[in-house]
């Protein structure tokens, strides 16, 4: 285990966010669908546990028109709206409080639809301006859930498809009975698997995926 643990990759593999790439299931169509209506005073959040595929809608939603996205982390002053589409800013919980509030003033002078992604719903955010908090209140909040087992098949399949892993299906299935359903759960498993698919130099075994579950999988919720 802890010659994978020290293996430098000779790549960083990013997640892909292809509309076309969406898996949809219970946990995610009523979010997916509020993206195709109008929303209450122009403004939708969705929130949920981390990996649940907000960013991903996020990207569903700005590549349907000329829309921005923004990572919430990174809100400095104010932004530049763009003239048409709209805005979504990701991990929206964790924008600077002055910053988002001008953010969504400007939108809402602009006529301007704004969709947030976070953890949990805006009104449940700790805020300490008054009137950030009453936005947040007001914004229609849909929630992103826990997938099935079905889906979370369907996602652990795509997830090693994704980094070209060859994993056989009696060791999928020997691993989802012992994996979190959580998709971030599945997507480090994943990350393991490659990182010991390199390091062994050979397709995965069960033996191989027995050491990848060693450590327990854990969710960051930092």
């Amino acid at each position: 285990m802890s010659a994978i643990r020290q293996l430098a990759l000779p790549f960083i593999h990013e997640a892909p966010f292809d509309p076309a790439d969406f898996l949809v299931g219970p946990c995610n169509e009523e979010a997916l669908a509020w993206l195709d209506t109008p929303w209450p005073a122009n403004r939708l959040a969705l929130w949920g546990e981390p990996g649940c595929g907000k960013t991903h809608l996020l990207h569903v939603w700005t590549a349907r028109g000329d829309c921005m996205l923004l990572p919430g982390q990174m809100l400095r002053g104010l932004v530049e709206l763009p003239t048409q589409g709209g805005l979504a800013v990701d991990d929206a919980d964790l924008a600077p409080e002055r910053p988002l509030l001008h953010l969504l003033n400007a939108a809402a002078e602009a006529g301007l639809p704004v969709l947030l992604a976070a953890r949990t719903a805006p009104a449940r955010w700790p805020t300490r301006l008054p009137d950030l908090a009453s936005r947040l209140r007001a914004i229609t909040s849909v929630e992103l859930g826990v997938p099935d087992e079905a889906m979370s098949r369907t996602l652990f399949t795509s997830l090693l498809a994704a980094r070209q892993l060859v994993v056989p299906e009696p060791v999928q299935d020997w691993l989802l009975l012992r994996l979190p359903r959580e998709p971030a759960a599945l997507r480090e498993a994943a990350a393991r698997l490659d990182h010991a698919a390199l390091a062994a130099g050979r397709r995965i075994t069960q033996a191989i995926a027995a050491q990848v579950l060693v450590d327990p999988i854990t969710i960051d919720l930092a």
